[in-house]
């Protein structure tokens, strides 16, 4: 299984925009919000891994 971390670039709406941080000139990847931690905003960096998003501190 992969890991990746990302980096909120935007949010709209009920979407959110994520970067890659390893590879950042990869096209941002739209999430609905409601699979992303509820106190994301836009900067957070969040890590994903088996099928889930956490935030990191």
């Amino acid at each position: 299984m992969n890991a990746f971390d990302y980096v909120v670039e935007r949010i709209d709406g009920d979407y959110a925009y994520l970067k890659r941080t390893d590879i950042p000139e990869e096209e941002e990847k739209m999430v609905a919000r409601a699979l992303l931690p509820e106190e994301i905003a836009e900067g957070t960096k969040l890590h994903y891994e088996f099928m889930m998003y956490s935030v990191v501190e």
